[in-house]
């Protein structure tokens, strides 16, 4: 249920009913609607949940980029460079 995975995702960021309404929805009364029983649309929920999914995409460091590997003749021509 749509309602559970939000209430989650609040509790896990710290994040007031209103504020994730907000930012989510554009409606700050989004999660105490759901909460008394209002059923978004099918559109609405998919695009709360890609949202969600989006946000903590943005929270999570980028990868730390892969060492270089250099060839032996790389290193030669490196080694005479310093």
């Amino acid at each position: 249920m749509l309602i559970r995975r939000i209430e989650k995702f609040m509790r896990v960021h710290e994040m007031p009913a209103t504020k994730f309404g907000r930012l989510a929805a554009n409606d700050p009364r989004f999660v105490l609607d759901l909460r008394m029983g209002r059923v978004p649309r099918a559109s609405t929920e998919a695009r709360i949940r890609r949202w969600m999914t989006e946000y903590e995409a943005a929270l999570r460091p980028a990868p730390a980029p892969a060492p270089q590997q250099f060839s032996t003749s790389e290193m030669k021509e490196l080694s005479h460079a310093f």
